[in-house]
């Protein structure tokens, strides 16, 4: 066992000692210790139950002959974060996590590990971890909040978002947002739309490293607390097998992943986040074969903020396991390829069916032919920008705007509140992207703002920042290369007229090649806005949203 190294022979006697200290016996030392990675905290709705899952993990891992220990990761609540300067800190915690994971991990010797993620960064971070580690892993996620109540309909954070804008409109009373304020977000669990936390959890089923239901049991069903008990259960067999993360984490697996994205109409963020898992397994994952995957698979789901159907609903369908068998009758999965269960997606998948066509359309039935992502490009986006198609209105697929240009999200949001957007502009926010912002933050306020505004048919918006999966409406992110490095978004000036296509993936400012040429010779790049601290040292690594936002080392 690998445990071995810190807990068997001579040398290893201060070890144990230590061990005792913990007050672990000898009969619990022969056996394989397996770390329960747990990411419990008292900030995040959607971990604040994740203790009780860790107790339920340790329980399955104690029952199949393990001896489970826990260790934390953190996480940050995207929500809580949003709209200030909290939110250069969400996407730069999946780093912080995935290394202080693979640190806790190493240095101790863990046989086996179970991860209990939740949220946005909080699940790409682990399965960064986890390939990098590589022992036998099971993910649990702690699952989706139930939809909101409100005048008798289901309603979610998007919602609430939502209503902050109407009311700015006039639109909505105070008494009307406080209804939303104390009814959007009813329990515990990640945010109950198809936003970016369901999204990874959603895919980490489909790429093989969660069990069936861990994207889709609501976070308040005790049915969460058996699976944790299986997860646990489960991570014993796969030490026994020898199965491990890289071994399922295959380019096969992203390709399902990419293809149930598709499908499901997954949160743009996946786009940055799948790239990244996939380099640490050892996957050249490039998004150029994003719009490939796209035009072949149907959009099967339209979950919030897309539509009006949300997790529970799904999770009643069939869940993810009841849209890959959609997809594999028209041959879009690979489906000999092992997962997590110690059996192959096909296995998985044989008698999962779809209980519910409103929800999970039938493939002969979908919403569209093709996928819910789109990566665009064009002169505005050389290296490709990414839309959420399926959450924009049909007469937004083609957009001519004027630019309305705005150097940080702060002044884009007074604004927008301020009445000073109309219908056909095109918001364009920039110097918010991995290196500008630094850490590139999610636009769910503006984004929010229009739609509550009542301009979401009318108005784009574009940054080379990132969108929350809770955006909805014509909503083009990752534009790369960022301002910050002289990318096209920094030479866009007022009025420029902007031209959308999603549905050929095109974006472009109509101005000429030699007017480009002149405002990129006058062009001179901007004073950090952070120089201390975590935020300056992952600006000086980070690469750009095209390539993942990855960190750079020496080797890459």
């Amino acid at each position: 066992m690998k445990s071995d190294a810190v807990k068997t022979g001579m040398q290893q006697a201060p070890h144990r000692s230590l061990f005792n200290a913990l007050g672990l016996t000898k009969e619990e030392l022969e056996k394989p210790l397996v770390g329960i990675v747990c990411s419990h905290n008292e900030i995040v709705p959607g971990h604040m139950h994740l203790d009780k899952l860790a107790e339920a993990v340790k329980i399955g891992v104690a029952m199949a002959g393990g001896t489970p220990i826990m260790f934390p990761a953190i996480a940050v609540c995207d929500g809580i974060a949003m709209g200030h300067t909290g939110m250069k800190y969400s996407l730069v915690t999946r780093d912080l996590i995935a290394d202080s994971t693979e640190a806790m991990a190493l240095a101790h010797q863990f046989d086996a590990l179970v991860m209990i993620p939740n949220c946005d960064k909080n699940v790409p971070g682990l399965l960064m971890a986890a390939a990098r580690v590589n022992v036998p892993t099971v993910f649990v996620s702690g699952g989706p909040m139930l939809a909101g109540r409100v005048k008798g309909e289901r309603r979610s954070l998007s919602s609430m978002f939502e209503a902050v804008g109407s009311y700015a409109a006039g639109t909505m009373s105070l008494e009307d947002v406080e209804e939303f304020e104390n009814k959007a977000c009813p329990t515990c669990g990640s945010c109950s739309g198809m936003y970016t936390a369901n999204s990874m959890n959603c895919l980490t089923e489909a790429i093989g490293m969660g069990l069936q239901g861990n994207g889709t049991i609501p976070a308040v069903y005790s049915e969460r607390i058996k699976l944790a008990k299986h997860a646990g259960m489960k991570v014993m067999e796969l030490l026994e097998k020898n199965i491990r993360p890289r071994d399922i984490m295959t380019e096969k697996a992203f390709m399902n992943a990419l293809t149930v994205d598709m499908a499901l109409g997954c949160s743009t963020n996946t786009m940055l986040h799948l790239p990244a898992i996939a380099k640490e397994a050892g996957v050249n994952l490039n998004l150029d074969i994003a719009n490939e995957v796209s035009a072949r698979t149907p959009n099967l789901c339209h979950l919030a903020p897309a539509g009006y159907t949300y997790m529970e609903q799904l999770n009643e369908a069939g869940g993810i396991y009841a849209v890959m068998n959609e997809l594999s009758k028209k041959n879009l999965l690979n489906l000999d390829i092992i997962t997590a269960t110690g059996k192959t997606v096909g296995e998985n998948i044989k008698n999962v069916f779809n209980r519910d066509p409103e929800v999970i359309r039938p493939v002969e039935n979908p919403y569209s032919e093709t996928g819910g992502i789109a990566v665009l490009k064009g002169n505005l986006a050389p290296d490709s920008c990414v839309v959420k198609r399926s959450a924009v209105v049909p007469e937004m697929l083609e957009h001519s705007g004027p630019a309305r240009v705005f150097d940080c999200e702060e002044d884009a949001i007074d604004a927008i509140k301020g009445g000073k957007i109309v219908a056909g502009d095109v918001v364009v926010i920039r110097y918010e992207g991995p290196k500008g912002g630094p850490g590139m933050r999610e636009m769910l306020n503006p984004t929010s703002a229009i739609a509550g505004m009542g301009l979401g048919a009318s108005v784009a918006l574009i940054t080379d920042g990132r969108f929350s999966g809770a955006s909805r409406g014509a909503s083009i992110g990752h534009v790369s290369p960022e301002a910050a490095v002289g990318g096209p978004i920094a030479l866009i000036e007022e009025g420029d007229i902007i031209k959308i296509n999603i549905n050929a993936n095109t974006i472009d400012v109509d101005i000429t090649d030699e007017e480009m040429a002149t405002r990129r010779a006058k062009w001179q790049p901007r004073e950090p806005k952070v120089t201390t601290g975590y935020l300056a040292r992952y600006a000086s690594m980070v690469s750009s949203a095209n390539e993942g936002a990855v960190l750079k080392t020496n080797n890459n």
